[in-house]
């Protein structure tokens, strides 16, 4: 009768090990949390510092800045060969590294940075919104939008053709994962101060931008996210490949979908909000790239909004002024 009852509790523990031992190899890994990045987003999150703070009202037109250039202080990123040739009038020239410095010098005026194209300007405002400056502006189109002499625009529009790496609408994007946190390096200063490191190291890094047709001809080497909302994905398509993380914040924790084991590409419209999205992703530890000019350069003639002309980014040409020596 023992001999019996031992059999009989022998085939019962079999299946219970075999389920148990196969749901152990099914199951999802647990993701990783970094306690630097945990820390460093839960500083900036407190701060007023997510992403979604930093994309309140981030831009401005240029007859908004011309229609009151006092309330302004504006800084030219250009080379000072093209400052020194034409620029806004009172602006101030200074290299993307040493933006924080020239801010400074701002007083209790609205900072608004200025490039060629309103992209790389993105990255500046970026590091200022993070560094005690939170109404500073990007100005939208760059000087291509403050006088169609600097049109830098027009000759950037259309000019990679999608190839079978486009989805047309209604598209299709792939559905969100969950990835470990960027691994950051350990620090034993405060968070204010490892805060201004990560936002030192993006600086130095210059602007970070890649043409459409470099990532489209390889979709796979990046984690591709799509920053636009859900109905733009259905009217225009997207990238084969491509995420949609958006809302992208701390407080909502979607930065849990993007993958610190890959390059970053984001893409937008205009390459400008995509700017600002890159800028951000690379201060939190990501390695990250912006698509150039948006959208405008692969599919500009599908858009019905969104998209550069001379007429909608420069209606007027604005004073300029040309440094004397």
């Amino acid at each position: 009768m023992k001999k019996f009852l031992r059999f009989s509790l022998l085939i019962l523990l079999v299946p219970a090990i075999l389920f148990s031992s196969c749901k152990k190899d099914t199951e999802t890994p647990e993701r990783k949390t970094d306690p630097e990045f945990q820390a460093l987003t839960a500083y900036m999150a407190a701060n007023n510092m997510d992403l979604s703070d930093v994309l309140d009202g981030w831009i401005t037109t240029a007859e908004t800045v011309d229609a009151d250039m006092d309330d302004y202080f504006v800084i030219d990123l250009r080379s000072a060969a093209k400052y020194d040739a034409s620029h806004i009038p009172g602006a101030v020239n200074c290299a993307l590294l040493n933006v924080l410095d020239t801010a400074a010098l701002a007083g209790t005026k609205t900072i608004i940075a200025v490039c060629f194209t309103g992209q790389s300007a993105g990255h500046a405002v970026t590091a200022l919104r993070l560094s005690g400056y939170p109404t500073a502006k990007v100005l939208k189109w760059g000087m291509s939008g403050w006088h169609s002499s600097l049109d830098n625009w027009s000759g950037n529009v259309n000019t990679e053709t999608p190839d079978a790496n486009w989805i047309d609408a209604p598209g299709s994007i792939v559905a969100n994962k969950e990835f470990d946190d960027p691994d950051l390096p350990v620090y034993s200063s405060t968070d204010a101060e490892f805060l201004a490191a990560q936002i030192e190291a993006m600086l130095q890094g210059g602007f970070k931008g890649t043409p459409g047709a470099t990532i489209l001809g390889n979709p796979g080497g990046y984690l591709i996210n799509n920053f636009w909302d859900e109905g733009d994905v259905t009217t225009y398509g997207n990238i084969i490949g491509a995420y949609r993380v958006k809302p992208l914040t701390i407080a909502g924790e979607e930065f849990k979908h993007i993958d610190p084991s890959k390059t970053i590409a984001t893409y937008c419209w205009t390459g400008q909000t995509s700017s600002v999205v890159t800028a951000y992703l690379s201060v939190l530890g990501y390695t990250t790239t912006s698509l150039k000019f948006g959208v405008n350069s692969l599919i500009y003639d599908n858009l019905t909004a969104h998209k550069w002309t001379l007429a909608t980014g420069c209606p007027e040409d604005l004073t300029l002024e040309a440094t004397t020596k």
